[in-house]
């Protein structure tokens, strides 16, 4: 594993922990997923110029689409959760109560 890899694999993981691990508000939640989709996309676009192939050329840019409506969704339900509970503490959130 070259040291490129060895450091997108462990910004990966770094994220999941931190989503897995650090679950005490919305934002610190949606800043692993913010990281792990950045270290998905510079891993993406890197393999698609190591292949110099124009099929996985797009590849990066939807996934770059999909992340930018995945954080305009987490922040639509930061702020949504901020006015109706008055924080983003992920333990005062309950999806049983309506």
């Amino acid at each position: 594993m070259t040291p490129m890899h060895f450091s997108f694999t462990s910004a990966f993981t770094l994220g999941l922990m931190g989503l897995t691990f650090n679950r005490m508000h919305l934002l610190s939640a949606l800043l692993c997923l913010e990281g792990m989709m950045l270290s998905l996309f510079i891993a993406l676009a890197l393999w698609a110029l190591q292949f110099e192939s124009t099929g996985f050329s797009s590849t990066p840019i939807l996934l770059l689409a999909f992340s930018a409506c995945e954080a305009s969704t987490g922040l639509a339900l930061l702020v949504a959760t901020a006015r109706t509970h008055g924080t983003d503490h992920l333990q005062n959130l309950n999806l049983l109560q309506c």
